[in-house]
């Protein structure tokens, strides 16, 4: 079975009206999106999602930034997704991204960096129960896909 992950795309992305491009980047890898949404975080999900850096001096502009506008979750599936999806996202920050990821073609500040992808398996089923119950997330089997068959 594929691994599941979850990929955000942030505010300062869907104020800047990235998504599409970001969406096409992990569909051009052949990555299939299961689950998405579109909605505000709360106050109490952005610390939910956070918590691992509760203690950290970063803590409340990254929670108040994150729940200060829409933000775009998703789960996407595919073999080795969440160590390919870093790839594709690059370095967090703008300054370390490399041309050709996400974060290193449209990311212009350390503050904003752009979307958010699961670190490791664990992260991933954290992330992805905090956003979508089970019946959101769909169950396909592309194994008789005809494109992928030809």
């Amino acid at each position: 079975m594929p691994e599941q992950t979850l990929i955000i795309i942030k505010p300062d992305a869907m104020q800047r009206s990235l998504a599409g491009k970001i969406i096409s980047r992990f569909e051009e890898k052949g990555f299939q999106i299961v689950a998405s949404k579109v909605m505000v975080v709360s106050d109490a999900l952005a610390a939910k999602h956070y918590a691992v850096h509760k203690d950290k001096d970063f803590f409340e502009g990254l929670c108040k930034n994150f729940s200060s506008s829409a933000i775009m979750a998703m789960v996407w599936q595919g073999n080795n997704i969440i160590e390919l999806s870093r790839k594709i996202m690059g370095a967090t920050f703008a300054q370390d991204a490399k041309p050709g990821t996400i974060r290193g073609d449209f990311s212009c500040t350390k503050g904003f960096n752009l979307v958010h992808g699961s670190d490791s398996l664990e992260s991933a089923k954290y992330e992805i129960a905090l956003y979508f119950d089970e019946n959101e997330i769909a169950d396909y089997d592309l194994s008789n896909a005809r494109w992928l068959n030809d």
